[in-house]
């Protein structure tokens, strides 16, 4: 993971030295859901947006720098705050919402993504200027997520990891602790629209692919609560007791929730998703390179022959 956060700088702190084409910098607001095992609709989990509960839709702001490499290629770095939810009680399926788990994350970001751009109209209205244009993208990348999801108990929100509710670390029969940083793949695709060649205006969805299945607390099976470290542990592992069954219920039995038996999935790792708008502000410059390069011709460096005119 050291290696990963250090590509990720080396790649953003490389694209600075050189700036002789357009740097963009700017912000983006929008919205973030996520796919994973809590929540979701009737059938068992699915990919992408097919399980996606658009209740459970939250924030998601951050800022970027984006460098022109060419007229069709862009390097972004890309810093992000993103919150996701799910909660059992929303789902329709009757194993889910007898589990009755539910979460809230926080997660922060921080990514390197290559634009291709498949669609541009150079002069928009065809002013003959070329002040504005239109650009259509896509997108991929790689870069680091932090995390950490908490459930609400007693009126407050409880860090999940630290708890280890699947009896990680505590179980000899789980997998170790999860890790709160992870590598996520972004991808995605967006549009921009220059105007006055300065100012940027877009729209972009993003997708990341991440390598936990634990943004939500949930990836095995649960575990005897006498692995447990304390009372909440117990509470927030297994969260089945909170319900009250009623004549003609189609709930499973709680004994569905005994230890051993299944509490998330543990093929399928989460992802999340965001989807809104961003503005940015250009800036032209040139390189070091550049000035030491041309200035020698065109600048202070060069010298012409002095040719006085004789009468």
């Amino acid at each position: 993971m050291k290696k990963v956060l250090l590509l990720t700088a080396f790649l953003f702190v490389a694209s600075l030295g050189f700036s002789q084409y357009k740097w963009d910098f700017g912000a983006h607001i929008g919205a973030a859901n996520y796919l994973g095992e809590i929540g979701g609709k009737e059938k068992t989990r699915r990919g992408f947006i097919l399980d996606m509960k658009l209740s459970q839709t939250r924030t998601a702001l951050g800022g970027f720098a984006r460098y022109k490499l060419n007229p069709d290629i862009y390097l972004r770095a890309n810093v992000g705050w993103y919150r996701v939810s799910g909660a059992d009680s929303l789902s329709t399926n009757p194993g889910r919402a007898g589990r009755n788990l539910s979460f809230r994350n926080d997660l922060f970001e921080a990514t390197i993504t290559g634009q291709y751009v498949f669609y541009n109209i150079a002069d928009l209205g065809r002013s003959y200027r070329y002040q504005n244009d239109m650009k259509a993208y896509v997108f991929t990348g790689i870069g680091t997520l932090y995390h950490s999801p908490h459930a609400k108990y007693n009126g407050e929100w409880v860090a999940l990891q630290p708890l280890h509710t699947e009896g990680q670390g505590v179980d000899p029969n789980a997998p170790e602790p999860y890790s709160k940083i992870t590598m996520v793949l972004p991808a995605g695709a967006g549009i921009f629209f220059t105007i006055g060649k300065k100012l940027r205006v877009g729209w972009e969805f993003n997708w990341r692919t991440t390598f936990t299945d634990y943004l939500d607390d949930a990836s095995t099976v649960y575990t005897d609560p006498a692995n447990l470290p304390n009372e909440t542990a117990v509470a927030l592992a297994n969260r089945n007791d909170e319900l009250t069954y009623v004549e003609g219920s189609n709930l499973p039995s709680p004994k569905s929730y005994d230890p051993g038996t299944k509490r998330g999935d543990p093929k399928h790792n989460d992802s999340y998703l965001s989807t809104g708008f961003n503005v940015s502000y250009v800036i032209k410059g040139t390189s070091k390179f550049a000035h030491s390069k041309y200035n020698s011709f065109f600048g202070k460096k060069f010298k012409g022959r002095t040719i006085r005119a004789k009468f």
